[in-house]
């Protein structure tokens, strides 16, 4: 059963009813071994961090940075500040340190938490450019401070500022302060567009998104939860404390490189994704596939067959299967789909939440009909994750992103933009006043800038408003659409759809390098370098044959005509994608302006 209490004190109310029982698996740094924590260690280590942070001087309502990735000591950094009425700022282990210095001076950040020694050295790099920042307290211990650094400390030392709880007494009278108007975050938003901006999430917001997701979102205290998005990350963020409030067991999945591994010695029961993990998993199969001898290639396409029938054509739609249909599944389940889940480390799967960005209906089918139950949805930073989704052993629409939660309004306004109201909902962002009157209806509406439509009680995605291209010829193109068919292609790891203002789309292209090498070896082509690969005739060939064949149901004009090989993939560091891997296409344009006019010569 639920424990939606503040976060203040959650954790500890939590120890009260689980005790000894398992709360976090984690690794440290660098280190492969497995560990657990008790849900009464956890209440001691954020106990520990509340009273350390009051010896250090951290204020109510004082905005607290946290530069790293998924660690168990971010969590005890979390809720220790929450402990105390504190806000933490939540920033991407992969921020420049251009954004790092951006978040540090707009939020007045005094105190930053940093993971490991890449964030370490940047966060020291800024410092002098950061007249607020005083003191850097480093998570992992085997990192190398820069001598005679009198600004940074190891989070051990920190640790025992809180040995035997000297404040506790100020930290209950804080418990007892705390309230729902608290701010609990300022998480700042990616910036496909241009600066971050912080968005403020309050403890309110946060306890009317889970009574919401309580109630259709079937997590609980026998699940094994993988915490494998960034934990800065609003989808991750959402769901990691919603899985807490239900008393499941957390895994903390530290390298993100490292995820299928995790799984298999884990074997989670839940774990929250982004379309891409899944486009993946899906290429990895469908290549066993294709490489299998021709009986087992049949009989496998035989049970994506009918995998594709028991589910979308009945299950989804509330129908009950054919018993010949249901008997023949079943068996293609025991046999091959369980060896499928098998191999991710997913024999023991409940659901597995989807969001981020456009799920192709090609990879939502084989997710189910491999016995994957994905549970698509959408949300946004400023709706505090969850504003609809599918609901497990409910019907749902393959290419809806669900149905709204309960408490949210969605008005479709001018444009066909989706207006949310509700108490999941930010109040607005953080300094930012002129922004915060523009981002409003004047009824109280916030306005996502997302493009969609409500059929039969589910919630449709069209495309972002900002990213709507329009062609020369007056047609509407939805990139992320295109983009995501496309995706599917082993050949093919990053893509993006140009099309603005131009006569048709044409598409700049980084192919999977590993499946390309491997196929120019198998058909002798000769190449010593990644630029050669990429301008290679017959590699160009055979990407337009299979591009060709997946836009088949893609209109004429929606069609990618031309395209370009690029042989270094998009990145952070070049600003071409943002910490949440969106693609920046402002930075594309400008970064690939020479071979994009190079495809629309005559």
């Amino acid at each position: 059963m639920q424990n939606n209490c503040h976060l203040s004190v959650l954790i500890h109310e939590q120890a009260k009813k689980y005790g000894e029982k398992t709360a976090l698996n984690y690794r440290d740094f660098g280190s492969l071994k497995w560990k657990t924590l008790s849900w009464n260690q956890f209440s001691e280590r954020v106990n520990q961090v509340s009273n350390a942070m009051l010896n250090l001087g951290i204020r109510v309502q004082e905005n607290v940075g946290v530069f790293s990735q998924n660690t168990v000591q971010y969590l005890f950094t979390d809720f220790g500040a929450f402990g105390i009425r504190a806000v933490t700022v939540p920033l991407y282990a992969t921020s420049s340190e251009q954004q790092i210095q951006h978040i540090v001076g707009d939020a007045e950040i005094r105190f930053l938490f940093v993971g490991e020694q890449e964030q370490y050295d940047k966060a020291h790099r800024v410092l002098p450019l950061c007249p607020t920042l005083e003191r850097i307290i480093i998570f992992d211990r085997s990192v190398r401070m820069v001598k005679g650094d009198p600004s940074s400390m190891y989070f051990d030392d920190f640790m025992l500022l809180g040995e035997n709880y000297p404040r506790q007494t100020e930290v209950e009278m804080l418990w007892q302060q705390a309230n729902w108007d608290d701010m609990a975050n300022i998480l700042y938003t990616s910036g496909t567009t241009g600066d971050s901006k912080g968005v403020i999430l309050t403890y309110g917001q946060y306890h009317a998104a889970f009574e919401a997701n309580d109630k259709c979102v079937p997590v609980g205290e026998s699940d094994r939860v993988m915490n494998f998005l960034p934990i800065t990350h609003i989808f991750e963020r959402g769901w990691l404390i919603l899985c807490l409030t239900e008393g499941a067991e957390i895994i903390v999945n530290t390298y993100p490189k490292e995820i299928q591994q995790s799984m298999r010695e884990m074997h989670p029961t839940c774990m929250c994704a982004v379309p891409r993990f899944w486009e993946k998993v899906y290429i990895g199969v469908k290549e066993k596939i294709d490489n299998a001898g021709a009986v087992q290639r049949k009989l496998f396409r035989r049970a994506l067959s009918v995998g594709r029938k028991y589910h979308a054509e009945y299950l989804s739609k509330g129908k009950r299967p054919p018993l010949a249909l249901k008997l023949e599944y079943e068996t293609f389940d025991k046999t091959l789909f369980s060896l499928v889940r098998k191999q991710l480390g997913l024999e023991n799967g409940n659901f597995f939440p989807t969001a981020g960005s456009y799920v192709s209906a090609e990879v939502e089918e084989f997710t189910h009909s491999v016995g994957i139950c994905m549970i698509v949805g959408y949300g946004l930073t400023e709706s505090l994750a969850t504003v609809s989704c599918d609901h497990k052993g409910e019907p749902y629409t393959i290419g809806s992103v669900g149905r709204p939660i309960e408490g949210i309004e969605i008005r479709i306004g001018e444009n066909d933009e989706i207006l949310l109201k509700g108490p999941t909902i930010t109040k607005g962002y953080y300094k930012r006043d002129a922004l915060n009157a523009q981002s409003f209806t004047e009824d109280g509406f916030f306005k996502t800038g997302d493009a969609g439509y409500v059929q039969n009680g589910e919630l449709f995605l069209k495309e972002r408003i900002k990213e709507l291209f329009k062609t020369s010829n007056g047609k509407y193109i939805a990139p992320q659409m295109i983009e995501s068919k496309l995706l599917v292609d082993k050949f093919i790891e990053q893509l993006a759809v140009i099309a603005d203002q131009r006569k048709f789309v044409s598409a700049l292209i980084v192919p999977a390098f590993e499946e390309l090498e491997k196929y120019a070896k198998d058909n002798d082509i000769r190449f010593r370098n990644h630029e050669e690969l990429c301008k290679n005739e017959a590699i160009i060939q055979m990407i337009a044959g299979r591009i060709e064949t997946l836009q088949q149901q893609l209109a004429s004009y929606e069609m990618i005509k031309r395209f370009v090989l690029l042989p270094k993939p998009f990145t952070m560091e070049s600003g071409e994608l943002t910490n949440t891997l969106k693609i920046k296409r402002a930075v594309l344009n400008k970064n690939y302006a020479e071979q994009i006019e190079e495809m629309y010569k005559e």
